[in-house]
This record gives structure tokens, C-alpha cells and sequence, in this order.
């Protein structure tokens, strides 16, 4: 069956339909990973966009449920150039068309994905539209795709009550503002009682709690529509709590102490983002999900500083809190799917934790 993506700008793309026959509108961005597209699927990150795949091969491994980052996949829709009819994988599951049907998520192949990653380059994310329906007059649908905005988000993609995995000498409260599961493994691998509270815990329960350190997850959408959130997070900075977030938790750590966020022009998506640490000029390759950043200059010197930098844009990738035992850092140490070269930032937490690490 024929598909249609739909951009905002007007550009049509005809390709094939795989996945759900259902017709999505969502904010559009682009990939470079050339594997994990289940963890990409599965990001809770995602929530609100549909993602284009750069690399023209996917699905050839098929799906391994172990491997999925959350409880469900929370991309609207999926573009690829093709996908693969049989993944070849003594671990698979099922195949990755089947996930997506089973999921109700659309697809589209046979596209030129090159093209619509250059356009989303040059113009910006920007909404679009997956359908199997031919429209021929495109005015209406245009005006449908333009007023979608992604929204309610951190809300949809948290957890509903806490949780507790793990056993170990440290104790450490995980805030899931739209977790990724490998978060709390990697924190489990070095010895941690883990327990995830929901987005919406206020900051007493955990100060409460008798935890020797909190972690802040990643999550979708604009860290400033996370009002609420924020004020909590003033209340947990003040505590002394150790504190270490990653991607949105480092935007909203950010936010709650002054300082402001802005979005990029079409964000960091993939897992071959190189970042600097300006402690030691050692650079890194890391795995990246997100549209928004911490506004450098921006940044007050006399309570935090810049700890990582983009090498490609020059972007805020940490910070470091100097007063308070907090650091913060935008890209995933977590790495899943990705390179393991800043895996090392867990272990800093058991060290801000005064625990050990031996993953």
C-alpha cells in the first residue's frame, strides 16, 4: 500500500506503508544511529516525534524484547529508506514490521531519507504527517499538521507509582521523567538499591526517604513547560542531597537554578555526538536524544560551570555545580544503544555518593 509523508513546508514524500495503516501527525526529527532502532523506538524521549533514519538499512536484526528501554515504544511514527523483510538474529522476537503493527505505530519506506534529513537540516524540525490516505488538496491538512505541538509528555511517559530494583549498599532515588531502563541498570551494576519515583513525587518524599543520592532521568518535550517539576527541583537542590541528571533532568536542574534553556534548530539525535570534557580536554563519543539545551552565556559563573561541550556546535553538554554536590550532563552516559565511552559518569556518582564503584 502507498504512504504519504506529509512536512510542514508543503514537501510530499510517496512511499510504501509498513507497520500500522494509521495516519499520525507529529514533530519530525532524524537519527544517525546506524544500529538500536528498538532502543530508539523505545525512548521515552521520543514521545511526540516521529524519527527519520539515516541509515538506509533497518530492521535486519529484527526485535529482542530484552533489548527494549521502556515499557513501550513511544515514537509516533518511522521512516526508513527500507526495512528489512527477515531479521537475522538468534535473539529475535519477532520481526520489526510485526512490532509495529502490534504497537499502532505507521511507518513509511522507500523514501529518500537523505532528502528529508537535508530538509529537516536546512529548515529546522518541523511537523509533519504518515498517511496511507492521498489528499489532494493539501490546505487543510497543512493547517492540522502546524498546529500539533508536543505537550503533556513527562506526564504521559512517567511511571505510575514507585518502584524499587536492585540491592546494594546505596540507596538512590531515581525521578523518571521518562526513564530509559538501562539508567537504573547501570546504577544496579555498581551496587544500588534503586527505587524510580514517578514524575510528580514531590522533593520532601525523597529528602524523606533516607536515600544517599537521587538521579534525574531523561524525558521528552520543552523542559520549561515542566513548571511544577522545577519548583521541586529547587526544593531538592537545597537539601545536599548528591544529585546527577541526565538530558532533561540536566535541563530542569538548570532551569531551577535561574538559569534558561532554548531549542535547537534540529537537536542531537543519534549516537556519534563527540562532547568535551573541559576538565581534562579528553573527547568522548556519545549517544544523544534532545531538542533543547542550557543557554550558555547564560549560565551564572558563580554557581555553576560548563563541564562538556559539543565538538560539532559548541552546545552546553554538563554542568558543574560549584557549592552544591550536583552535576549535571545532556547526552546519555547510560549508552543504550551507543558507545560506552562515558560510562565512567556512574561511577562519579558513587563517588559523589562516597560509595564505590565496581561495575
Amino acid at each position: 500500500m502507498k504512504a504519504y509523508l506529509i512536512l510542514e513546508d508543503g514537501n510530499v514524500f510517496e512511499g510504501e506503508s509498513f507497520g500500522a495503516q494509521t495516519e499520525v501527525v507529529s514533530e519530525f526529527v532524524f537519527n544517525t544511529s546506524m544500529t538500536g532502532y528498538l532502543e530508539v523506538l523505545t525512548d521515552p524521549s521520543y514521545a511526540g516525534q516521529s524519527v527519520v533514519m539515516t541509515y538506509p538499512l533497518i530492521g535486519n536484526y529484527g526485535v529482542c524484547f530484552e533489548d527494549e528501554e521502556s515499557r513501550k515504544p513511544y515514537v509516533e511514527g518511522f521512516v526508513v529508506n527500507e526495512c528489512a523483510r527477515l531479521g537475522s538474529n538468534f535473539r529475535k522476537n519477532v520481526d520489526l514490521e510485526t512490532y509495529l503493527i502490534d504497537n499502532n505505530i505507521p511507518g513509511i519506506q522507500g523514501v529518500d531519507t537523505r532528502h528529508i534529513t537535508k530538509i529537516i537540516r536546512n529548515e529546522g524540525c518541523m511537523n509533519g504527517m504518515i498517511t496511507t490516505t492521498h489528499y489532494e488538496d493539501l490546505s487543510e491538512v497543512l493547517e492540522r499538521i502546524k498546529a500539533f505541538k508536543v505537550s503533556g509528555v513527562v506526564e504521559a511517559t512517567t511511571c505510575e507509582e514507585p518502584y524499587t530494583i536492585g540491592e546494594g549498599t546505596k540507596k538512590v532515588a531515581l525521578y523518571d521523567f521518562g526513564a530509559k531502563r538501562n539508567i537504573a541498570k547501570e546504577l544496579v551494576k555498581r551496587g544500588c538499591e534503586v527505587t524510580v519515583f514517578p514524575a510528580s513525587t514531590k522533593a520532601q518524599t525523597i529528602i524523606d526517604g533516607n536515600f544517599d543520592g537521587v538521579m534525574l532521568s531523561n524525558g521528552p518535550g520543552d523542559p520549561e513547560e515542566c513548571v511544577e517539576i522545577i519548583e521541586e527541583m529547587k526544593v531538592l537542590m537545597a537539601s545536599g542531597l548528591p544529585i546527577f541528571a541526565i538530558c532533561l533532568g540536566h535541563q530542569l536542574m538548570a532551569l531551577a537554578h535561574g538559569f534558561e534553556t532554548e531549542k535547537l534548530k534540529y537537536g542531537h539525535h543519534g549516537a556519534n555526538h563527540p562532547v568535551k570534557d573541559l576538565r581534562t580536554g579528553r573527547v568522548y563519543i556519545s549517544t544523544q536524544n534532545h531538542n533543547f539545551v542550557v543557554v550558555e552565556d547564560k549560565i551564572d559563573e558563580t554557581i555553576a560551570k560548563a563541564w562538556f561541550k559539543n565538538v560539532n556546535d559548541g552546545t552546553i553538554e554538563g554542568v558543574e555545580y560549584l557549592n552544591e554536590n550536583i552535576k549535571t550532563v545532556q547526552f546519555h552516559p547510560e549508552a543504550c544503544a551507543g558507545p560506552l565511552d562515558t560510562g565512567y559518569l556512574f561511577d562519579e556518582f558513587m563517588t559523589m555518593m562516597g560509595g564505590n564503584h565496581n561495575a
